[in-house]
């Protein structure tokens, strides 16, 4: 699944935030920034696990403010683990 997280959610920890909720659920991806100030996210794993993922995405971590997220279906390869670019 790919979901871009807009809001803010730049330069409050979302990403590592994302990456330890990646880890607790097995989930392998990555977080990245995006010019536009939005956070992409790739989440791939088990379908109850991701879906618990984009779920947490819709709140993030207590220090961003997140205002709307919208994922999508992926068809990449994902790294072996939850990674930050």
């Amino acid at each position: 699944m790919r979901c871009y997280v807009s809001g803010q959610v730049q330069g409050v920890f979302f990403r590592a935030s994302a990456r330890h909720e990646a880890e607790r659920l097995a989930i392998s991806g990555y977080a990245r920034n995006l010019q536009d100030g939005r956070v992409e996210v790739l989440a791939c794993g088990a379908k109850p696990l991701v879906e618990e993922f984009c779920t947490w995405l819709s709140k993030g971590p207590t220090q961003a403010q997140v205002s709307n997220v919208s994922c999508e279906l992926a068809d990449d390869n994902p790294p072996p683990l939850f990674t930050i670019e």
